[in-house]
């Protein structure tokens, strides 16, 4: 089903996407190697110490270049919490990290979510460049400005808006994932079918990775801070997320959001806003990437409704970003029982 598809092609330039947000712009390069090009990005920024949070071995963490501090990090949802953000700012504060400085995170999604979180607060922000290294983070988690960590009551309700300067996608890292990675990060490919990136099924990942980039790209930088449009980027996730907290993360992150688009697509059908053959497609689009399209044995459906009532758009009862007529919306006041009825069917 996937393949980097790098080894059997002569090199060539990575593919380079612009995050057009004015003075705070940056770049997000994608290909074989470009993790080699961080002593570069550093230079650029003019950052002339470094701290680099990995959740590599050694030979996968890039030297960025300049005098640095290597800090180990674990992927990982149970480490994705405010104690790990104090401890980080404690490394940074020792190594006498000042706002000419920069962080290196080198890692997956609760990688670079902590390390985005923790470069946000210190010093009220400084320089923050992600390697992600997981198919997840790098179709979607490191690009866009948003950080956070879980409370228990719920996912990425701490947190705050703090743009990259680069994100080096290097896909030479995804030869070292597991299989379950690769499902790990295709549930978000999954989901982008729904919300403009197109059909990404049997293309390369790179193109995969490139695709689902420059639509988050484009919708950032149109509507930075979730004023509108960007609740698009959350669809299939409010499902979702109760699901990772659930089954105590047992469900890995993008395979909770697989379920949640099919669920996503369930709702969308019992409240005609699509019809019988479009709610058909959203099981087959995340079956394709195999992916579960039911949900797991054993959850009780109260706690799940009571947790997406806790989620960070249910400004208005349950909210989901829904498909319909004009492509997909936010839906607030989505009555509890077409989402019971929907759970059922799942």
């Amino acid at each position: 089903m996937h393949s980097t598809r790098t080894g059997d092609r002569p090199a060539v330039e990575p593919s380079r996407i612009e995050v057009a947000l004015g003075e705070r712009a940056y770049p997000v390069l994608i290909g074989p190697g470009v993790r080699h090009r961080l002593p570069a990005e550093v230079t650029r920024i003019g950052a002339r110490r470094v701290v680099v949070v990995s959740a590599r071995p050694a030979e996968w963490t890039p030297d960025p270049g300049v005098p640095h501090r290597v800090v180990p990090a674990r992927d990982g949802e149970h480490d994705k919490t405010l104690s790990t953000v104090e401890q980080l700012c404690r490394v940074f504060a020792d190594f006498g990290l000042t706002r000419s400085d920069a962080v290196v995170s080198c890692g997956g999604g609760t990688t670079t979510d902590v390390v985005g979180l923790a470069a946000g607060l210190y010093h009220r922000g400084i320089a923050v460049i992600h390697l992600p290294t997981s198919l997840l983070a790098q179709v979607d988690a490191s690009v866009g400005g948003k950080t956070a960590v879980n409370l228990p009551e719920g996912k990425n309700l701490v947190g705050v808006y703090w743009q990259p300067r680069a994100v080096l996608c290097d896909t030479e890292h995804l030869g070292t994932l597991p299989e379950r990675e690769w499902r790990n990060g295709y549930g978000e490919i999954a989901r982008a079918h729904f919300i403009g990136a197109g059909d990404l099924r049997d293309r390369p990942v790179d193109e995969q990775i490139a695709a689902c980039v420059a639509l988050k790209a484009q919708v950032v930088a149109a509507d930075e801070r979730d004023a509108g449009l960007r609740h698009i980027l959350n669809y299939g996730h409010t499902l979702g997320h109760a699901l990772e907290i659930a089954t105590d993360f047992r469900l890995r992150h993008g395979e909770a959001v697989g379920i949640g688009t099919v669920f996503a697509g369930r709702l969308a059908g019992i409240l005609d806003r699509i019809d019988a053959r479009r709610v058909v497609e959203h099981r087959e689009v995340v079956a394709h990437y195999g992916l579960d399209t039911a949900l797991p044995a054993g959850v009780d459906h109260d706690e799940l409704i009571a947790l997406m009532r806790r989620d960070k758009k249910a400004t208005s009862g349950l909210s989901f970003v829904l498909d319909g007529p004009t492509g997909p919306d936010l839906v607030v006041d989505v009555p509890e029982s077409a989402v019971r009825a929907a759970l059922a069917g799942m």
